[in-house]
């Protein structure tokens, strides 16, 4: 696409009176003005001249820094080019060319440097790929042909904070989602309109949700102060309980389809029958047809009564399978108690008669009677006696 000059009034019209901000986002260009023959130049400061003398400044340049000015919110390939013929490039005088600095273009234009320098670092990139002539190649008002608009932002980044290390992983993370930098950065820029988007609107919320689920896994700080939060929120806390219940019954449920076994309430390891199998299969089937969001807490708790009635039906069913139940089940609390009873220790009491109390004494003397009790009943199921 090639810029065209058009025979008119070098008069720059205001922003809001002319087509280039609409063009911008129909990706249209401007046709620029020409400039009239004998239009005088201009004068401007240059940061390149040491002792404070200026620099005449052709009329074009003049017209393309005004221009620039008024258009700069519409951004492109136009204004890019109206920066790369009209700013000198590093290594060149102003002795050696027409153009002028950066600098002296930004104070014709009424903008910052650092925003003239985007447009000009826009062009170097494309320049690179061989999209456009390289700044050396171009002369003051000199039209060439344009790249598509929509590569664009491809080599535009409109904020200085694009190139921070935090910029820099924010526009690859932006790119690695098929959208424009631009929107990532204006969005990491205003915490407070994204928490605004985020309480008004539910679906910015669940969009902010998985994205922050996703971040977890790889952020171990995160993961602890979101941990910590929830610990802090007596309705998250509870929350969390209930729904950690609800997926260890689907899990629990999920094993027997899965593994074909399953655990007796003693905790014992069984394969599972086929009944219970089935039964299982059909509680799994219906809870996997749920929505994503759809509660599973009282189809897991159906799932999992409806699991433990068919296992106690089935060790009660097996005089084996149920003295087997009975014998692990007394060993298991036998196992309990010897570990909170070894723990019971006055080692490290300097002084008994600072934490004595007289339940203390009764306690263990009725705890003692019942130990007795237990191995004078199984002295007498031992062996040869």
């Amino acid at each position: 696409m090639t810029v065209v000059t058009a025979q008119t009034e070098p008069a720059v019209p205001p922003v809001d009176q002319v087509p280039g901000q609409a063009a911008a986002e129909t990706g249209e260009f401007w046709v620029e003005p020409a400039s009239s023959d004998g239009a005088p130049t201009a004068a401007v400061q240059d940061d390149a001249h040491a002792d404070g003398t200026t620099e005449d400044v052709p009329a074009e340049v003049a017209r393309d820094a005004q221009d620039f000015g008024a258009y700069v919110r519409a951004g492109g390939w136009t204004f890019a080019l109206k920066v790369a013929r009209s700013v000198r490039p590093g290594g060149e005088t102003p002795g050696e060319t027409r153009k002028v600095s950066a600098k002296a273009f930004a104070e014709l234009a009424g903008c910052s440097p650092e925003r003239v320098m985007r447009y000009y670092k826009a062009w170097d990139k494309a320049a690179d790929d061989g999209l456009v002539p390289y700044f050396e190649a171009l002369a003051p008002g000199q039209d060439v042909e344009l790249p598509d608009s929509d590569v664009w932002h491809s080599y535009y980044v409109s904020r200085s904070s694009a190139s921070s290390e935090r910029g820099t992983a924010i526009t690859a993370a932006a790119e690695a989602e098929g959208i424009r930098p631009t929107k990532a950065l204006e969005v990491a820029e205003n915490p407070t309109a994204l928490r605004a988007a985020i309480l008004a609107d539910p679906s910015t919320a669940k969009a902010a949700r998985a994205a922050l689920l996703d971040r977890l896994q790889e952020d171990p700080s995160l993961q602890t102060e979101w941990a910590r939060d929830i610990a802090r929120t007596d309705d998250l806390k509870k929350a969390v309980a209930s729904e950690t219940q609800a997926a260890s019954r689907i899990g629990y449920v999920r094993d027997i389809v899965e593994n074909g076994q399953v655990k007796t309430p003693a905790g014992q390891t069984i394969d599972a029958p086929a009944e219970l199998r089935a039964e299982a299969e059909r509680h799994l089937s219906l809870i996997d047809e749920l929505d994503e969001n759809e509660d599973t807490t009282e189809w897991a708790s159906e799932a999992f009564e409806s699991m433990k009635d068919i296992v106690a039906q089935t060790v009660q069913a097996d005089p084996e399978l149920r003295l087997q139940e009975r014998r692990t089940k007394f060993y298991s609390s036998l196992q309990k108690a010897t570990k909170v009873f070894e723990e019971l220790t006055f080692d490290d009491v300097d002084d008994l008669d600072t934490i004595y109390e007289d339940d203390m004494l009764q306690r263990l003397e009725e705890l003692q009677e019942a130990i007795s009790s237990c191995i004078t009943t199984l002295r007498k199921a031992a062996p040869g006696r």
